[in-house]
């Protein structure tokens, strides 16, 4: 029997593959189909709740596009035509693809092969019939959204009518720099923004945290309130995703982290509606 798949379990080795994964996703609604091309546990950042294992530093190692064709039929086969649901245990209103989502163990946009890869996956949903009932979404940090590689993918996942969840943790540099562990500026992060929206339909994912018990800062919200007016004012994005920690970090910072409480995450998430976004919230 294999293990029941909940949101707390994102297991990327759950279903013995090395590219594809299962996983009852919060903000998709129920399963969602991960692809991982971070397969070293890569990144270009390290933010403090990040539950990836052994996360280092770097890019996505080269994909190879056969075995990832080979596995995403297999596994599709297996959830539309085999017993996955049984198998897994998974409750009878969640056995929908609700996503693909280009996510994984590292920043997926590092990959070299982005673009081939992005028209593998959209390629193979669409002849087995996930899209367009289902969504095609890149779970990104949107930092390498300017390299050309990146930029294509993009306009490619716009052809199968699909989306870019955009990391916007922090808009201020102590908690960009914090959080994310970057020195990116808010400017440039906005920028990539606004090319992002310009290519493919994109949301802004934020997930807030609770630092030894010191809640969400006033100041904090307030530079991040300021920054959603500055993308209202350059884009079309209208969706603000807020989520706060559902499963324990692996970094060292995990022992002093909690979620928000529900009031507080609620609380904000009345206050960036009132600038116009749609909001959804996971607690």
């Amino acid at each position: 029997m294999s293990k029941k798949l909940t949101t707390d379990n994102h297991d990327r080795d759950s279903a013995g593959l090395k590219y594809v994964y299962p996983v009852i996703s919060r903000r998709a609604g129920g399963l969602s189909i991960g692809i991982n091309f971070n397969t070293n546990n890569a990144c270009n950042w390290r933010c403090i709740y990040c539950q990836v294992p052994n996360l280092i530093k770097g890019a996505a190692p080269d994909v190879d596009l056969n075995m990832l064709e080979k596995e995403l039929r297999f596994f599709l086969d297996d959830v539309q035509q085999g017993d996955f649901f049984e198998r897994y245990q998974v409750d009878a209103d969640n056995r929908v693809i609700k996503d693909i989502a280009i996510s994984g163990n590292g920043e997926p946009t590092s990959c070299q092969q982005f673009a081939s890869a992005i028209e593998l996956v959209g390629s193979i949903a669409a002849e087995k019939g996930v899209l367009p009932n289902s969504s095609l979404v890149l779970i990104t940090n949107g930092s390498l959204i300017h390299q050309q590689k990146v930029r294509q993918g993009l306009k490619l996942l716009q052809e199968y009518n699909g989306e870019v969840w955009f990391k916007l943790d922090s808009a201020s540099k102590e908690g960009r720099s914090f959080v994310n562990n970057i020195s990116q500026s808010l400017d440039s992060a906005l920028q990539n923004l606004q090319l992002s929206a310009s290519l493919c339909r994109t949301k802004i994912q934020t997930c807030l945290i609770n630092y030894v018990e010191q809640g969400l800062h006033q100041s904090e919200k307030l530079a991040y309130l300021l920054a959603l007016m500055r993308v209202k004012d350059t884009t079309d994005i209208k969706d603000i995703m807020l989520y706060t920690l559902a499963r324990p970090s692996t970094q060292p910072e995990a022992e002093r982290l909690s979620a928000l409480p529900v009031e507080v995450m609620d609380e904000f998430a009345e206050e960036v509606r009132q600038l116009g976004f749609t909001v959804t919230v996971a607690h």
